[in-house]
């Protein structure tokens, strides 16, 4: 079915639509035999379209979007481009995929589901800032997808983006309250015939101490005091916070844009405190989080949603520091080897990974919760550390670097190995348990897009009317 092949390439397709080239252009409907949109659908696409060039046609109309031939041409061609396999795509299937998309859209806008515009804004930036570097400069970016200017191409990715958005948070809220309950996963689980049980990969179970270095008072204090020197050039002789920012954040995704920070965003509680006890123009004094010390510049208060700027210093480590670490794990792992001290006490008293020291260092699978992994989902980094440990076995001392650049020293237990099996509802509840409920979210949205179908203006155009789909796009 349609829906259910479309599940297996949302992912390629939702990032084509970050890029694909979807030139602006005027629509002039060439299919003939159509009937004509209605007359404030057709406004609509008038008012979305504005400077299109001519193309061959509108492929479909979804509501207040619209679907164009070359839409779905250009999708196809992106996922040649991406080296995806094309082999079972068809013009029918992507057409489906983007009605479905555009279903969604249109609906969050019905249901007033809000995507702030400046949210929007500011992941473009990004965007084209990582083009940029791929490319050399954002001229080069501008040409690259046959733009006339930037800002015509960022008017581009706002329209993607905002769609993009909105679909995915109308898919969200579609499937935000299903749940299913433990009989629910047994009677999935029973209704699978014998021969067509899913197969589980080899799994491990593994577990980790972490010892970092220790960062002295006097390489955080160095940095408190530039930060501290920052702050005083801006307020006092007009600097730039924005080119301070480029020059020096250690921050480099992000340095010199303009964050938009909402107080329930995913940021530390820290940094969000210092962001919403600012008023416009202010910059805080230099304070700590987790990834370093930071001052930030408040550029616009906007109700519950600021925007601002930020400088990242992070402290370094010394020799020394990274010397004693050594040492002391290097001590741990000794008296784990002669039986003086268990795995996963040791992990508790002296892992400076808080994450994991509670359950005894061991790892948790952020797919399924489980401390079981197959052993292909595992970072290569740490396949690579524990493919020849067998199980009870401890790795010698491992030398990693955390996003900073800093060192740290791990060591790595295989507590338990288990061999590719089919799945037993003993012991593979948890993953169970996530097919009942992706099959359950699939059922809800089925249901949600026959209504919607139902209820929604659709025209589909031309060669599109003589396509297989399995909602009733076509009303027949």
């Amino acid at each position: 079915m349609n829906l259910k092949y479309i599940t297996r390439i949302t992912t390629g397709l939702i990032l084509m639509l970050f890029v694909v080239d979807m030139q602006a252009q005027e629509v002039v409907v060439t299919d003939s035999t159509a009937i004509q949109p209605k007359e404030e659908v057709a406004e609509s696409i008038t008012k979305s379209s504005n400077e299109r060039r001519r193309v061959e046609g509108i492929a479909a109309v979804i509501g207040d979007y619209i679907i164009l031939d070359s839409d779905i041409d250009l999708m196809y061609k992106q996922m040649q481009s991406q080296n995806m396999s094309t082999a079972d795509v068809t013009e029918c299937k992507l057409a489906g995929s983007l009605m479905e998309n555009k279903l969604y859209a249109h609906h969050a806008v019905q249901d007033s589901i809000i995507v702030l515009d400046a949210d929007i804004r500011s992941y473009i930036d990004q965007q084209i800032a990582e083009m940029s570097r791929q490319l050399g400069s954002v001229e080069k970016v501008v040409e690259y997808y046959n733009k006339e200017s930037e800002a015509e191409l960022r008017q581009e990715l706002f329209e993607i983006n905002k769609e993009r958005q909105l679909s995915s948070r109308m898919q969200q809220k579609i499937v935000e309250s299903v749940e299913v309950t433990p009989e629910e996963v047994r009677a999935y689980f029973e209704e699978m015939k014998k021969d067509e049980l899913p197969i589980f990969g080899d799994e491990v179970e593994i577990a980790q101490i972490v010892v970092r270095p220790e960062i002295p008072e006097s390489e955080k204090q160095k940095v408190i005091d530039r930060l501290s020197e920052f702050k005083a050039d801006v307020e006092d002789n007009d600097a730039s916070f924005r080119t301070k920012a480029i020059l020096y954040s250690d921050d480099t995704n992000t340095g010199g844009t303009i964050l938009s920070l909402g107080r329930k965003d995913n940021f530390v509680k820290e940094f969000k405190d210092v962001a919403f006890s600012l008023q416009e123009g202010e910059v805080s004094e230099p304070f700590e989080t987790e990834f370093g010390y930071h001052i930030i510049e408040i550029d616009k208060i906007r109700g519950q949603q600021v925007d601002l700027r930020h400088i990242l210093l992070i402290p370094g480590v010394t020799n020394a520091t990274v010397d004693e670490a050594k040492a002391k794990i290097d001590s741990i792992r000794k008296r784990v080897n002669e039986g003086k001290l268990e795995f996963g006490e040791a992990a508790k008293e002296f892992s400076d990974e808080k994450e994991t020291r509670n359950d005894g260092g061991k790892l948790r699978n952020p797919k399924t919760g489980d401390t079981k992994f197959e052993q292909t989902d595992l970072d290569p980094k740490i396949y690579n550390q524990i493919v020849n440990l067998k199980e009870g076995e401890m790795s010698l001392r491992i030398t990693d670097s955390d996003d900073t650049g800093k060192p740290f020293f791990k060591l790595i237990k295989v507590v338990r190995r288990i061999p590719e099996h089919k799945a037993n509802y003993a012991t593979d509840y948890l993953k169970i348990k996530d097919l009942a409920l992706q099959a359950k979210q699939l059922e809800a949205i089925e249901e949600w897009q026959t209504e919607k179908i139902a209820d929604t203006y659709i025209k589909v155009n031309s060669k599109f009317r003589d396509c297989t789909y399995a909602g009733n796009w076509l009303k027949k």
